[in-house]
């Protein structure tokens, strides 16, 4: 279901890039984002629209004439997050400001932001916001509430201007919504249907982010591995990650986030082949019972996806696998909560996000019996942490004495000290006097490690 049409793509680089020297209609904008990656490049490319406008982003809400609120809703404490934080600009308690909700939590309530927060001016789906500077341009002529909420699905991958505000890896969105129909899930009703970006486009942005100097670009995607190819060249998944490892000047390739259900033998010969992509999978597993599976409706088994990790553990590159975790989903008796746990055990994740079950609007899981209750989730959740936290450190711990590249992207308020990621994702923070490394590659040898980073030494 995506757009063949060929795309120009304009990516504003830099620092606030675009918004030097004044406004040409005054206003200043600020962006609070909430969420995964997509939901950060989606922030990126709002600000890039605004900017091309003559807006101006700044740094506080204090500043800005429109506050707008990116949001995530994949997970109840997500949204009830926003809610939160839109109660600290209701009439009286700050500044008057144009207030915007964006993203998930937009789309799936629509209307009822504004019953539950009046002072909300406007209210826009990740499909829309090409429509930005229109729907302000109403606001400003007199409309009090304004709405953008069309999944414009054929649209979804015309012109975008996008603003890069990571100036070490570059988002890049190569597909939108999804068709898997988890009964847990609202990305169906939120993003839509799965549609994908013509490799053309893709191939020709990321020749594009090499110019603007990025080395290290991301592929993004609800399920990036179920990518369909619309142009003539029917590239598949792997077929894409290749062209892109293989266009110079890009050093690394990463992807987030595959399904089991589509992730081919295919993907894991690509990373084997080209050092240039990562060997790093995101693969969400979210139970490691079938039955639970079954009500999750995943479309995978147990034994299918371990099957999966065995593919991936048997390449020739180690690659390190993480992976999604929800407990307490409804029914789930302890008997499936064990084969979670056992799960983890033979799995041997490198790293995994885990959650407490919460039921979302317009899911099926939504009507189920949910008749875990919130301590019993709490308790399960502590334990898979606590197991999954000490299976991290005995991986990292078996990595001292290792040396390994990484690409320098931060940097401690401590002297000379030093945060970079590994081709696998992990982190690695360092000692290193003198010159700045931001944005170089060195080599790093691990001296020691914790449940999530590793510490070393600079090696030249």
């Amino acid at each position: 279901m995506g757009s063949s049409i060929d795309i120009r793509l304009e990516t504003l680089t830099g620092p606030r890039a675009g918004a030097a020297g004044s406004p040409r209609n005054g206003k200043a904008f600020f962006i609070e984002t909430f969420g995964c990656q997509m939901n950060v490049h989606d922030s990126e490319k709002v600000a890039g629209v605004l900017l091309a406008r003559g807006y101006q982003q700044v740094d506080q809400p204090d500043d800005a004439d429109v506050v707008f609120f990116n949001t995530c809703s994949i997970r109840e404490k997500a949204a009830q997050k926003v809610f939160s934080r839109l109660g600290k600009f209701r009439p009286g308690h700050a500044p008057e400001k144009v207030i915007g909700v964006l993203g998930c939590v937009a789309q799936q309530e629509g209307e009822e932001i504004f019953e539950r927060a009046p002072w909300v001016s406007l209210v826009c789906g990740s499909a829309s916001y090409r429509k930005l500077p229109d729907l302000l341009a109403q606001i400003e002529a007199g409309n009090r509430r304004v709405m953008g909420l069309d999944l414009d699905v054929d649209e979804t991958f015309e012109t975008e201007l996008t603003r890069r505000d990571n100036p070490f890896r570059a988002y890049l969105t190569i597909i939108e919504g999804c068709d898997k129909a988890c009964t847990y899930c609202v990305v169906p009703f939120t993003r839509g249907p799965e549609r994908s970006r013509s490799s053309h486009a893709i191939l020709e942005e990321v020749r594009q982010l090499v110019d603007f100097g990025y080395t290290e670009v991301q592929l993004l995607g609800q399920t990036v591995n179920s990518y369909r190819d619309p142009s003539p060249g029917r590239m598949t998944f792997a077929e894409l990650l290749v062209a892109v490892a293989q266009v110079p000047g890009i050093r690394r390739v990463r992807f987030t986030t595959s399904h089991p259900r589509d992730f081919q033998p295919e993907i894991v010969q690509a990373i084997d082949a080209f050092p240039a992509i990562c060997n790093h999978v995101h693969l969400p597993v979210q139970s490691g019972s079938t039955r639970v599976l079954a009500a999750m409706q995943r479309t995978y088994t147990r034994e299918q996806y371990l099957e999966i990790i065995a593919l991936i553990r048997g390449a020739k590159r180690p690659i390190s696998i993480t992976t999604d975790l929800i407990v307490g989903f409804p029914g789930e008796t302890q008997a499936d909560f064990e084969e979670t746990l056992s799960l983890l055990d033979v799995a041997q994740f490198d790293g995994a996000f885990s959650f407490k079950f919460s039921p979302r609007p317009n899911t099926p899981a939504q009507h189920m019996e949910d008749s875990i209750p919130e301590e019993e989730k709490g308790r399960r959740l502590a334990v898979v942490q606590e197991k999954q936290r000490r299976i991290q450190l005995a991986r990292h711990e078996a990595l001292a004495g290792k040396t390994f590249e990484v690409l320098v992207d931060g940097r401690s308020s401590r002297a000379d000290q030093w945060a970079g990621r590994t081709c696998c994702n992990r982190v690695l923070n360092f000692a290193s006097p003198g010159a700045n490394l931001l944005g170089q590659y060195v080599h790093v040898k691990v001296n020691r490690a914790g449940p999530n980073s590793l510490v070393g030494e600079h090696v030249t």
